[in-house]
């Protein structure tokens, strides 16, 4: 069996090349056995995301939301403001997805113009029916909870099926939700029903929420895969984003489906 060991294969190619030079020197001879059969894998040139990377930046952007949408709800910023905010919030959303940018700046700028209209539109809540943000709140949490529970049990696998589903789910509702808008500009802003306190209104609430508890999974995922395949530190800012478009969505539906059996009495 032919040997790896790098002096005796040295030896043998000098020997049959008929090589006839002075013998090593027994300082030689450890300084060929010493060199390595192998090339060590190279490290990355750059430091590599952890879990802990998510946490930290993933508290940084929601909190600089909350603060946004504090401010903005004890302030009472104007409807003009909010709006303003709304479509600042969702140009640098689109950015930030489209581009898979990980710039703090532009992610904690969405944060923040996304803080401002959550908290003027909480108030307006809160001012109709006592006590549901704090409803919608505990909704979010829970519904984070749960998502992360089945997901940690692998009760729910995110497979290739899946995330093709999730994203033709996400377009057919943004195209039902449009065309609410625009029946509705003609309809005395009633549309089809889709936003209404009825059953298709219940109905079309509960399944945006859990849209955007497969949402959830599919940034659990990414984020695990993140971490296992080495993504560079900086691309915890993009998963941050995603968790916070995601818990969004979710509070701003569960706020909606809570109002449904709410009364302000």
């Amino acid at each position: 069996m032919e040997s790896k060991n790098p002096v005796f294969s040295r030896s043998r190619q000098q020997a049959a090349a008929g090589w006839a030079g002075p013998t090593p020197s027994p300082d030689q001879l450890q300084n060929m056995y010493d060199q390595p059969s192998y090339a060590p894998p190279s490290r990355p040139a750059y430091r590599t995301m952890t879990l802990d990377d998510v946490v930290v930046r993933g508290f940084m952007t929601l909190g600089a939301l909350v603060l946004a949408a504090a401010a903005a709800w004890y302030l009472n910023v104007p409807p003009a403001v909010a709006i303003g905010a709304a479509v600042v919030a969702l140009v640098l959303g689109l950015i930030a997805s489209f581009t898979m940018s990980t710039n703090p700046a532009l992610i904690l700028g969405y944060a923040v113009a996304e803080g401002v209209f959550l908290g003027k539109i909480s108030s307006v809540f809160e001012g109709m029916v006592s006590g549901i943000v704090m409803q919608a709140v505990l909704g979010t949490a829970f519904a984070f909870g749960a998502v992360l529970a089945v997901y940690a049990l692998r009760i729910v696998r995110v497979t290739p099926k899946l995330v093709k589903f999730v994203i033709a789910a996400a377009i057919a509702a943004v195209g039902l939700m449009l065309v609410n808008l625009l029946v509705g500009l003609f309809n005395e802003g009633v549309g089809v029903g889709l936003r209404t306190d009825t059953p298709l209104g219940w109905i079309f609430s509960i399944a945006m929420i859990l849209l955007g508890c497969f949402f959830l999974l599919l940034d659990f995922d990414s984020i695990e895969q993140g971490v296992k395949q080495g993504a560079p530190a900086k691309f915890a800012w993009q998963c941050a984003f995603g968790l916070t478009l995601s818990l969004v969505w979710i509070y701003l539906e569960v706020l909606r489906f809570v109002s449904y059996f709410s009364s302000s009495d």
